[in-house]
């Protein structure tokens, strides 16, 4: 199973190098990781260029998890846990992109797209509880939280504890990202 493990790690780790934002970014004339919050992600796209703009990445992003997680799960051996590392790779090609300098986003669209393929039924769900959350409180920042951390709760209906640990763990990688972006803020 090694074999299977390490192509689902270096295809992963491939697609998701592919710095959409940074390519959507520069043919619109910036450079995200030079503007706004400096995430070279779909949200700091979002603020320059507005939805419309910005769907280009949001869609990319989606992608590259997605298709890791396709990847995974030709060469899975559920023991292993192969596709949860395709995706795991993909959000760490995205957070560290080889294409792009190691300077990379937070992973969040990559987690989303692996999932929406590694556990279709939850992540349906999960989408269902962020709209109401999004109508309830007009926040999609706040929903869109909600539905990401919230996702394994909703996960642990439909699936084994197991597949809820790895998810978990490719989390952890969101918290990672979001942990060195804080810290390497100049303001207190």
């Amino acid at each position: 199973m090694l074999p299977a493990l390490i192509a689902a790690a270096v295809a992963g780790y491939v697609l998701g190098s592919i710095p959409v934002a940074v390519l959507v970014g520069r043919a619109r004339g910036f450079d995200p990781r030079d503007v706004g919050d400096r995430n070279p992600g779909y949200w700091n796209v979002k603020d320059q260029l507005g939805p419309r703009g910005s769907l280009p990445v949001f869609v990319g992003d989606v992608a590259k998890g997605a298709l890791a997680g396709a990847v995974g799960l030709l060469l899975d051996d559920p023991a292993w846990g192969v596709a949860h590392v395709a995706v795991g790779s993909a959000m760490l090609g995205h957070a560290y992109p080889v294409f792009a300098g190691f300077r990379g986003g937070r992973s969040i669209l990559t987690f989303v797209g692996g999932m929406a393929v590694l556990a279709p039924v939850p992540a349906a769900v999960t989408v269902a509880v962020l709209l109401l959350v999004w109508a309830s409180i007009r926040s999609f920042a706040w929903a869109a939280r909600v539905g990401v951390f919230g996702f394994p709760v909703v996960q642990l209906a439909f699936e084994s504890k197991e597949r809820v640990a790895a998810t978990g763990a490719l989390l952890s990688i969101i918290g990672l990202r979001f942990a060195q972006a804080h810290r390497g803020r100049s303001d207190p």
